[in-house]
């Protein structure tokens, strides 16, 4: 399959994927028709989905399932009134339905907007009525329902809603009761352009509402390198990533480059997360190749790994925030794995990884990608030398990479203020060592000036990582009158340290950083909570901590 849309496709060193890497772009590229179709030509009978959930209920899905089903979706949404370039809701948790929805609605042009299951109507309303969203496609639960149901009085663009069960409400649609009476489905005559917007992600800022990421058609192209390359995936791969499909790590690790490769998407559709239940099925199922933020990771690391059979992994990889060597050293000591890290944006596919070609190094987020001309810059926009800190960003002089947004949907002044002079930039700080490898430092809105000092979060939180008492940390910057701000850090503590919790267990975290980091950086605050405040997406809000403390 990749073939026909790659020049090359297999790469021995970094050094021929950074020069042989050239994607085949066809005209009105569409992800449904010219690589899930083609496949269900080819090999019709190969598992492309296997989906369970916490009750014991599996589907399997070949890659025949899937075109006949999202066939049968595209001309039952187009029954219903959706068309090509209609903003189209998709809140449907792990259901089994989102990817019959998303690539339906490639198929018709439509714009998917993947939204997560815990928006207010006030959300909902916003989102509405700033896309323009026509139809709202959702898990009939009892709160979604009351939500999505409580926008439609101010949203005046929305005319259609369907709910996929097991509950119905009035003036919503019954997906299952309906989709079997809808006509044969037809192709659209007009295809889609490469640069129509296919798809398109509502995400929150450190300030203000949130922004609308609009991508194009050839994001699905671009996440290519993702699957077949970064999580090393072949037809005979079974992978599972951890996310929600209301964020964008959803398409990232659970549907275009992975069946690019031609291999089997695993999905666990489960309400509350626990490590022990995602090791109960990476054992059941025998999961191959596994993804999951950080954030996981730590958890899974705490668990008593000679309860689980786990011989069937091979590959394991970690993006959506920075790693802390503590998770990737004790990982690997349980598993003999090492995690592959990478980065890249809900603007953005991969920008910097770790490929199967290179070695890891605990905390780095790896290589550029070739498909993007990655710089590091300071404040003045001159490069940055080797051991400096400065801005990641993406040149696109030569042409906008295949992966990279559109635009910010309808905020011309937003999507011009970091995306311009041929510049685009990600707001991420960094630094590159000698051999080229990228190593996080945090937000430019993140990064604390201490005493004349700058002091980036993910140096401090991965100081105090390898503490045994710490399972979670976040760092933040506090004013300060005589320091300008002093650094903060907030501890979830491991179950057998939380009794220990007190001013003697402070002094011994900061003395802890003071030896494994420069002295300097140590937390002169320290506060244990139970938990984290996090994004769907299992990324620390640090900006909802410094909101809190600036509050005090």
């Amino acid at each position: 399959m990749i073939e026909r849309f790659l020049k090359q496709t297999t790469f021995v060193s970094q050094e021929d994927y950074g020069k042989n890497l050239e994607f085949i772009i066809p005209e009105h590229f569409n992800f449904a028709y010219d690589v899930m179709d083609e496949w269900a030509k080819e090999k019709p009978e190969k598992l492309a989905l296997l989906w369970t959930n916490d009750e014991g209920e599996s589907i399997r899905f070949s890659f025949s399932d899937l075109k006949e089903q999202s066939d049968r979706a595209a001309a039952y949404f187009m029954q219903l009134g959706i068309g090509k370039g209609d903003m189209v809701m998709l809140i449907l948790k792990r259901r089994y339905e989102f990817w019959l929805s998303m690539l339906a609605l490639h198929k018709i042009g439509a714009v998917a907007i993947p939204a997560t299951h815990m928006l207010t109507t006030h959300d909902i309303v916003y989102r509405n009525n700033r896309a323009s969203v026509k139809a709202i496609i959702c898990a009939g639960e009892e709160y979604i329902l009351e939500q999505v149901a409580g926008s439609r009085s101010e949203s005046p663009t929305l005319e259609i809603l369907v709910s996929i069960g097991p509950k119905q409400a009035e003036g919503f649609h019954d997906w299952h009761k309906e989709w079997n009476n809808a006509p044969a489905f037809v192709r659209p005559e007009v295809k889609n352009d490469n640069d129509d917007t296919m798809l398109m992600y509502f995400t929150s800022g450190t300030s203000g509402e949130p922004k609308m990421v609009a991508h194009d058609f050839l994001y699905a192209m671009g996440h290519l390198t993702t699957g077949v390359y970064w999580h090393n995936l072949s037809e005979n791969s079974i992978h599972l990533t951890v996310a929600d499909t209301g964020w964008g790590k959803a398409v990232w690790g659970k549907m275009y480059g992975q069946w690019f490769a031609g291999a089997a998407v695993f999905v666990f559709d489960h309400e509350k997360f626990t490590a022990d239940k995602i090791l109960r099925q990476i054992e059941k199922y025998h999961i191959t190749s596994f993804c999951a933020p950080p954030t996981v990771y730590r958890f899974l690391i705490h668990e008593d790994f000679s309860h689980y059979d786990l011989s069937s992994l091979r590959y394991c990889c970690t993006a959506g925030e920075a790693l802390n060597p503590a998770v990737f050293d004790r990982f690997k000591e349980l598993t003999g794995i090492s995690l592959m890290e990478g980065f890249g944006q809900t603007e953005t596919t991969m920008t910097l990884g770790t490929m199967p070609w290179t070695k890891p190094k605990p905390g780095s987020m790896g290589l550029p990608n070739p498909q993007y001309d990655i710089d590091l810059i300071k404040p003045d926009g001159t490069p940055c030398e080797d051991g400096e800190k400065g801005e990641i960003v993406v040149r696109t002089g030569k042409g906008k990479p295949v992966g990279l947004f559109k635009e910010y949907y309808r905020d011309e002044e937003l999507s011009h203020n970091v995306w311009h002079d041929d510049v685009y930039h990600t707001g991420d700080v960094a630094w590159r060592d000698e051999d080229g490898y990228y190593w996080f430092e945090g937000r430019i809105d993140d990064v604390i000036k201490s005493s004349g000092y700058r002091i980036g979060p993910f140096e401090v939180e991965s100081a105090l990582m390898t503490h045994p008492a710490v399972v979670e940390c976040a760092i933040t910057g506090v004013p300060d009158e005589i320091r300008g701000m002093v650094v903060k850090a907030t501890v979830v503590l491991h179950k057998d340290w939380k009794a220990k919790a007190g001013d003697e267990l402070i002094k011994e975290l900061q003395n802890h950083v003071k030896h494994v980091t420069a002295p300097y950086k140590y937390p002169r605050i320290i506060e244990f909570v139970d938990e984290l405040p996090k994004t769907i997406s299992g990324k620390i809000r640090r900006v909802e901590i410094r909101e809190k403390d600036n509050k005090k």
